[in-house]
């Protein structure tokens, strides 16, 4: 594999051009150093991501075959992390590369730095819209892309457009997206579905000026120290500012107003048990029968009494433990049926591919072992397509060769070779260790509405 890292797509997003669009980087005569990861993004530290205060960070880099090719298919990865941590540096997708195509890992701005939206803001564009940075940072990489990636050997008319969680939202995002019309040919969605509404501008601004500053003061924004900014902020989404966004992802899948591109859908049979286990991680202490219900109304925003009702259809007596409990209600109802949802639309329009992920046994690198199984938690699949040093036994590691397949073909063909998902049959590839098969069910499984 040949490794260029470290390339800048834009012009550092610094001092007056803090909360602008992305702006081109300037040339350079001669060669370039490509050697080493550029800076990750202003961060605060997590088991997710690196800590870093640098908002110099629009770098990507490319990964391409050692033997130089023509016309590869081109995957340009958007990594996870809540639109608030995370890096492009953590991925190695040698395993990609090599079944032939030329693997784009970026990093885009998070956080407030990249999704603040502020009235001082919007009042400067000359768009009237404000947050939806990061996004922007995702569509000039792609840009990039297009006019760039020949010289590494991809075809700039065949480029897929992947992500996990965040990414995931950030792919439904760029589906979405008017702006990014042409740049991206296939899109493939991993536990991405989990916000299929975003918040009206007016809705993001209100947020937003309770931030810091006075409503006029773009000024004062700018001169906040970075520090600062991390210190007040409260995760970062996207939000419909009428440019970026015209519309809700649910409403734009949903009307077929969305760049019409072949899509796979997925999500991972047990999800939400990594959040559970990152709350018994930090407390010591496993969550409790008595510490159920409030727990599902702090998870789902809900009253007690409607997390109640809700606790009766996942009662204690039918899981192991609260905590697998409480992993089957966040799964549920955050991820699974929302991403079941977003596929029957989206299938409507575009030739659709649905999965889950379903490795009980799948590897846990980002916490020491609590008190149930993790199971097929969020962010587990990414260990199977990236080449992350975590230990794959022999099931896993033919599971992990089969969906390498699957994404590379799709990158390839617009396919994965399974079935196209239709709402009627409910029907999904299981990606599974010792039998990957289609299967139906996934809307009992999940107790999703009909």
């Amino acid at each position: 594999m040949r490794s260029f890292l470290g390339v800048p797509y834009a012009a550092p997003p610094v001092g007056d051009l803090r909360w602008r669009p992305p702006q081109p980087f300037a040339h350079w005569s001669g060669v370039r150093p490509a050697t080493a990861f550029g800076p990750h993004c202003a961060q605060p530290a997590s088991p997710f991501g690196t800590a870093s205060t640098s908002e110099d960070c629009l770098y990507l880099n490319v990964f391409a075959p050692a033997r130089p090719m023509v016309g590869a298919p081109v995957m340009v990865w958007i990594h996870g992390g809540a639109l608030t941590v995370g890096e492009s540096d953590d991925y190695n997708p040698a395993s990609l590369v090599a079944r032939g195509v030329v693997v784009v890992t970026l990093n885009y701005r998070l956080g407030a730095l990249g999704f603040l939206a502020h009235p001082a803001l919007t009042a400067e564009s000359v768009h009237r819209a404000s947050g939806n940075y990061g996004l922007l940072d995702q569509q000039a990489a792609l840009r990039w892309v297009a006019r760039n990636i020949r010289a590494f050997g991809g075809n700039p008319h065949n480029v897929t457009i992947f992500g996990e969680s965040a990414g995931g939202l950030s792919v439904h995002s760029q589906l979405a997206s008017p702006l990014a019309a042409g740049l991206f040919d296939r899109a493939i969605v991993q536990s991405g579905a989990y916000q299929p509404v975003q918040a009206t501008l007016a809705n993001a601004e209100a947020a937003g000026s309770r931030f810091a500053c006075a409503d006029r003061d773009a000024a004062c924004l700018r001169a906040l120290p970075v520090t600062t900014i991390l210190a007040k902020q409260n995760g970062g989404a996207p939000n419909v500012d009428g440019y970026v966004l015209k519309q809700s992802i649910v409403d734009s899948f949903t009307t077929g107003a969305f760049n019409r591109v072949p899509v796979i859908e997925g999500s991972n049979h047990d999800e939400w048990r990594l959040f559970v286990a990152q709350s018994e991680a930090q407390s010591g202490v496993p969550l409790s029968a008595a510490a159920y219900i409030p727990a599902i109304a702090a998870t789902l925003g809900l009253s007690l009494d409607a997390a109640t009702a809700l606790a009766a259809k996942y009662p204690l007596s039918a899981y192991p433990s609260p905590s697998v409990a409480l992993g089957a209600v966040g799964t549920d109802v955050i991820f699974a049926c929302n991403a079941r949802r977003l596929a029957g639309l989206l299938s409507a329009h575009v030739p659709t591919y649905q999965y889950e992920f379903n490795d009980p046994n799948a590897p846990m690198p980002f916490f020491p072992p609590v008190s149930f199984p993790t199971g097929a938690y969020h962010a587990a699949e990414i260990q199977y397509l990236f080449d992350s040093g975590t230990a794959l036994d022999p099931s896993q590691r033919a599971l992990s060769r089969r969906m390498v397949g699957f994404w590379t073909a799709f990158a390839r063909f617009g396919t994965p070779f399974w079935p196209a998902y239709q709402p009627h049959s409910d029907r999904f590839e299981d990606l599974v260790p010792g039998g990957v098969h289609a299967a139906t069910g996934f809307a009992a499984d999940h107790k999703c509405m009909a």
